[in-house]
């Protein structure tokens, strides 16, 4: 018991100490009294002791869920979330919310990038992986619609996991668009994050055998990776070359192969996106509209605008995009590509690029990002690691072998 009560007390101190900087958690008028409670119930598991941060779009008994936002907590309140249920009863202790931008639209929250905190963390999962990056925690819960696991793990310099969509319930966690929102983790290593998806995601199992050797890391070249900074770009050549020097098999594959074809799933992602954030929002935005912010309310209202047949052909488009992904993978065993467009960009108005995630994210992929060393100005760059639906494991273990040749040392 009082190993627990230790932990309990270093984690609370380096909240107090660090949070007043970096606002990765919501406040909380008793933190240490919740947690100390928490502990004495907690049973033993595979998270025995492991503090984690959980993004405030998920709903924990006993604990107001505001989104980000300043609609009253009571209208958003609800069943705690299942995965709440699964983390507890291996053992976790929910060291508190984390901010969200709101609704996880694109209004960012307070929350400053720990290697430089006059830059964004990224979004919108912001907090849980500043949470992380300061040492606050050992693991993190978000959420990804397009990219905000991915992408503010690379600006934060941590490793972020996006499940296949649909591996984790969302019963419990506010809606961005449905169609793409999956629950994701955020870890100072690819152990610490296959440890919390072993626990989260529906029917874990340990990885099947993937063949003789290493699997082929297909570069997806194309329009798609001009999107990327130059900076992120150069980063990349040197990562493949490592990865190559390492033994590993790398090719490319052409994809997306012109700029139109990039920019229409560009387009369907973004039509089915603000139609189905307008959905969500059908029934608290008449009541509290005025409480929101203003990107949020431009979302809605892009949303609002876009009719039940193009959201329909966007979603026949997705399907034809998913199919071709998956059928591109049949020379290949795992796709490569920069987290994001650049290092965290400057200012907190903005939660940065998620074009980098967009293609993955659209088609329900399993992503995976790796700390891949640094940017001039010192922040850190993300590798991208995209696997076949459904193979989570294997992907985790991949990316488990490939950390060394690209993490910082």
């Amino acid at each position: 018991m009082a190993a627990v009560t230790d932990l309990v007390a270093r984690t609370c101190d380096r909240i107090d100490r660090l949070d007043a900087r970096i606002k990765a958690f919501v406040r909380e008028p008793d933190r240490r009294g919740r947690l100390a409670a928490e502990a004495a119930a907690a049973p033993p598991g595979v998270l025995s002791g492991v503090m984690v941060g959980v993004k405030d779009i998920v709903r924990i008994d006993g604990m107001d869920t505001r989104a980000g936002s300043a609609v009253p907590p009571e209208a958003l309140a609800g069943p705690q979330a299942p995965l709440v249920d699964r983390l507890r009863a291996a053992g976790a202790l929910v060291a508190g919310k984390t901010v969200t931008a709101e609704f996880a639209v694109t209004a960012p929250g307070p929350t400053r990038n720990p290697h430089n905190t006059a830059h964004t963390p990224g979004g919108s999962s912001s907090g849980s992986a500043a949470a992380v990056a300061a040492g606050m925690v050992p693991l993190a819960v978000g959420t990804q619609t397009v990219g905000s696991v991915i992408r503010p793990a690379a600006y934060c310099g941590v490793v972020g996991f996006k499940p296949t969509f649909g591996r984790v319930p969302v019963d419990g966690v506010i809606a961005n668009a449905p169609s793409f929102d999956t629950v994701g983790v955020f870890a100072a290593s690819v152990a610490g994050a296959a440890r919390g998806a072993s626990v989260l995601c529906d029917d874990w199992r340990e990885p099947r055998a993937a063949g003789d050797g290493r699997p082929v890391l297909g570069i997806p070249a194309g329009p798609y990776l001009d999107r990327a900074g130059a900076e992120a770009r150069e980063a990349f050549a040197v990562h493949t070359k490592r990865l190559e020097a390492a033994g590993w098999s790398v090719r490319e594959v052409p994809l997306m192969a012109g700029p139109g074809e990039f920019e229409a799933v560009v387009r369907q992602l973004y039509v089915m996106n603000r139609y189905e954030v307008a959905r969500t929002h059908a029934d608290w935005f008449p009541r509290y509209g005025r409480l929101y912010r203003e990107q949020t309310v431009a979302a809605i209202r892009e949303g609002q605008a876009v009719g039940r047949d193009d959201y329909e052909r966007a979603a026949g488009e997705r399907r034809v995009f998913r199919e071709r992904l998956v059928e591109a993978m049949g020379e290949v065993d795992a796709w490569l590509a920069p987290s994001a467009t650049g290092p965290a960009p400057l200012g907190l108005g903005s939660t940065g690029d998620s074009v980098m995630c967009l293609p993955w994210s659209n088609a329900g992929f399993p992503e995976v990002s790796l700390p891949a060393g640094y940017a001039a100005n010192g922040l850190p760059l993300g590798l991208q690691v995209v696997g076949r639906p459904g193979e989570d494991e294997e992907l985790l273990g991949w990316a488990a072998e490939l950390a060394p040749a690209v993490m910082p040392r």
